[in-house]
């Protein structure tokens, strides 16, 4: 665990970490084990009973651990806490649709907020054993080792990644992003795994990733802990991302504005 000034943040990290590694762990006992899967908003849109056990799980944890704070909980187990100075943002199974379908790509995503302002963030890829985290002002690890976005400069070079909203079958808005991005970029990735592809862009795996209409628990952690890897990320048209729904632009920073351009273009 990477230790902060603030023994009130470390205590956040902490059991932000332990949580993640709870939740990775319910993971890997079921992955491949044949769950049951049910639908949200939409035929696409997943959620499985590994989901509702890892936010039970981490729910009850924070609310032992720290019952004055507020959780806001993709599946519901959460409480709003009118006036709380930290409030704990989760995705306790981010990639639902891959872990039905036993592709190997989902992870653990914590956020927590500070009077509003994002203050910790760890996603936790568990068939890796793989823990991101961030402090603001601390620096993003993986593991012990320090994360550091790309140099790359130049979108011709560079491997970026996206996502598609659970209404992709009603509206083309991202399909044609897609289309002008493949046109220039080395290589696109679409790995269903959002809090993922941000960690991955911090790592300087990904050299860029954008996406339209997420949620909070989606992006709570992962923009954390690509601002403190030395990278950018934005809305679309270069303000501050928006709260509900999130559509975003995570980069280097060197290659921002490269695809913020190919993204607005008619």
């Amino acid at each position: 665990m990477r230790m902060t000034a603030d023994p009130e943040v470390t205590r956040v990290l902490g059991l932000a970490q332990r949580i993640a590694r709870q939740a990775g762990a319910i993971q890997r006992e079921h992955f491949e084990t044949g769950v049951s899967v049910a639908t949200k908003s939409s035929s696409i849109d997943l959620v499985t009973e590994v989901d509702h056990a890892c936010e039970r799980a981490m729910v009850a944890a924070i609310e032992r651990e720290r019952p004055g704070d507020g959780i806001l909980a993709e599946e519901g187990h959460g409480r709003e806490v009118a006036g709380c100075e930290w409030r704990w943002v989760i995705d306790p199974l981010d990639g639902t649709t891959n872990y039905a379908h036993g592709y190997p790509c989902f992870c653990v995503s914590v956020g927590v907020l500070r009077n509003g302002r994002r203050e910790v963030g760890v996603v936790y890829e568990p068939l890796r054993d793989d823990l991101y985290h961030a402090v603001r002002g601390a620096g993003a690890f993986r593991g012990s080792r320090r994360l550091a976005v790309s140099g790359t400069e130049d979108i011709g070079a560079a491997l970026v990644a996206t996502g598609f909203a659970y209404d992709v079958h009603r509206s083309g808005e991202n399909a044609a992003c897609f289309a002008r991005m493949l046109e220039v970029a080395q290589g696109i990735r679409r790995d269903g795994s959002a809090a993922l592809d941000l960690c991955y862009v911090a790592a300087g795996r990904f050299d860029a990733y954008w996406e339209f209409k997420l949620r909070p628990w989606d992006v709570a952690a992962g923009i954390l802990i690509v601002e403190e890897a030395g990278g950018r990320v934005t809305a679309p048209d270069g303000g501050p991302p928006p709260s509900d729904p999130a559509s975003i632009v995570a980069s280097n920073g060197l290659l921002h504005e490269q695809v913020r351009d190919r993204l607005r273009e008619p």
